[in-house]
């Protein structure tokens, strides 16, 4: 199932919505959603809004993070790219991340964030190494087009230095995302132990 994440909003924001998407639908409106309703013209009761899923690691640049608890317990590995071309591309912030959510049998989960809406007749990328993977668009997020190539993908990121993401805009624009890898087995492993 492709699970969307919104295209522009801060960081504080995504990881209550990353949260919400993790554990599925929530009783109380993200802060997104409020963003967005229209203001009343009596003072109503504001609902809580859910807590931000606070990082349990960070090891380098990757963020160690579990929401939810026994079944629905998800726990994920997050990272921001450390270059990004065109410089002066206006967009939103990119990022990365690998969700396991042991309740549903899903491991590796790869998703990325690219901070604009993606081209959906073009072939965005991974390159890790000499390793090329294909990716598939909706909005501005991107899945591996193979999920079966999962595996292979989070093996190559524990032997290689980097990643590259590249992908076209809605206005034709190439980017590219370069991510450093030091530091992501052992944020796996950390999100592994917490999700077993």
């Amino acid at each position: 199932m492709i699970r969307l994440l919104p295209s522009s909003t801060t960081l504080p924001a995504l990881l209550v919505a990353v949260g919400a998407l993790l554990l599925g639908p929530c009783s109380t409106p993200s802060a997104f959603a409020q963003a967005k309703k229209p203001e009343a013209k009596k003072e109503e009761p504001k609902a809580a809004a859910p807590a931000k899923p606070a990082a349990i690691d960070k090891i380098n640049d990757w963020g160690v993070y579990a929401v939810g608890a026994g079944k629905a317990k998800a726990c994920y590995v997050m990272a921001e790219p450390k270059e990004r071309a065109p410089k002066t591309l206006k967009r939103d912030p990119g990022y990365i991340f690998i969700t396991q959510r042991p309740g549903e049998g899903v491991r590796n989960e790869v998703s990325v964030v690219m901070g604009f809406d993606v081209k959906t007749d073009s072939a965005p990328k991974a390159e890790i190494g000499s390793v090329s993977f294909a990716m598939i668009a909706k909005g501005a997020n991107l899945w591996l087009k193979n999920p079966a190539q999962e595996g292979d993908f989070v093996a190559a990121l524990r032997k290689s230095p980097r990643l590259i993401v590249k992908a076209d805009s809605l206005r034709g624009n190439t980017t590219t995302d370069t991510y450093a890898l030091a530091g992501v087995g052992a944020a796996l492993d950390r999100a592994g132990k917490e999700c077993q």
